[in-house]
């Protein structure tokens, strides 16, 4: 539920507050909100431009950065992060413009692996093939380091700035990670991968819940770590192979958890990926199991419409179940749903 203008003058029209009372709340809203990454414009930009310069440092690095040798990478990174550093600063205590410091911070923090990179390949570490590139492609062990080295400075720069968009960077590392130390740690093999996966995506969403109850929701440092956390779960969850319809059958009652679990939490992004392997499973119902069953479309369409009038069923009380559900949570919890 948002408060707009229009919705103000509706009030106003009812005789619910006053014009100038109106008038004064949209002010505070705007005021609030004026360094909120919503939708609009001037954050449009901001992030196009701070991800293109991002990506240019990290994503879409060429072969040709090879030819400046190891100690070059390092100097160049390192100047470019200093720039990055200059320029939140300026950012903060000059414009007080809290995205783009943000955004500036980031450029800076997303360096650092290249910067370790560059020290590491004029020590001859990468003597055998690997280029920088290929750190966003390739599971690679050796990686750790640089990995390592990205979350100690997102640490710092968030103690530094607090700004919530630095913690993507320290997200996409730890999810990296998931990957990387499983050839570091066990069996370099598919099944091995997924399943520090799925215990280090439950790891990132514990730790986005408790970042999520520690910040109150005044600034979202929570959304990249839900999101990456959740990724690597449901990733390493449903690349798992499994012959046992009964496994498949959890695997359903799993997906249907993260949709309530993130209407719970007012986060989409369990409810998107929760809706996925929900769909998968009953996808594979349909084309496995009941292929060629006339009835199996009929038993799903009365099971969707039944679905839909239990939604119906719980909108009528849910004022009521979500009081008796709240009082089952511990209080931090209730606060958290609260403020929702």
């Amino acid at each position: 539920m948002s408060l707009n203008r229009a919705f103000l003058k509706e009030a106003t029209k009812n005789g619910i507050i006053t014009a100038q009372q109106a008038e004064q709340l949209f002010d505070l809203l705007e005021k609030r909100h004026q360094n909120s990454p919503e939708f609009r414009t001037s954050n449009v930009l901001y992030y196009f431009g701070g991800m293109i310069a991002i990506g240019a440092m990290s994503l879409f690095m060429t072969l040709g950065w090879e030819t400046f040798g190891g100690m070059g990478l390092f100097t160049v990174s390192v100047v470019y992060a200093l720039v990055g550093i200059l320029l939140t600063e300026f950012f903060l205590k000059r414009k007080e413009l809290y995205i783009p410091a943000g955004i500036s911070a980031t450029f800076s923090l997303v360096l650092v692996p290249l910067a370790i990179y560059g020290l590491q390949v004029a020590m001859g570490a990468w003597a055998e093939g690997r280029v920088y590139r290929d750190y966003h492609i390739w599971i690679d062990w050796r990686w750790l380091l640089m990995e390592l080295s990205t979350l100690a400075g997102g640490a710092i720069l968030l103690w530094r700035y607090s700004l919530p968009f630095l913690v993507m960077p320290i997200a996409v590392t730890l999810w990296y990670m998931s990957m990387d130390l499983t050839p570091f740690l066990f069996e370099d093999s598919f099944e091995w991968r997924a399943f520090v996966s799925i215990w280090f995506g439950l790891l990132m969403i514990v730790i986005a819940l408790w970042v999520d109850l520690r910040t109150k929701r005044i600034q979202d440092f929570s959304f990249w770590l839900y999101l990456f956390g959740v990724l690597a779960f449901w990733g390493g969850l449903s690349s798992m192979n499994s012959d046992s319809e009964l496994n498949k059958f959890f695997y359903l009652c799993i997906n249907v958890g993260m949709i309530l679990i993130g209407a719970m939490l007012s986060r989409r992004v369990f409810t998107v990926f929760g809706g996925l392997g929900a769909s998968g499973y009953i996808g594979h119902l349909a084309y496995g199991i009941f292929k060629d069953s006339l009835l199996f479309p009929f038993v799903l369409t009365m099971l969707g419409f039944g679905i839909v009038f239990f939604g119906v069923f719980w909108q009528r009380h849910e004022e009521s179940f979500n009081r008796k559900l709240k009082q089952l949570l511990p209080k931090e919890w209730q606060e958290l749903l609260d403020r929702e």
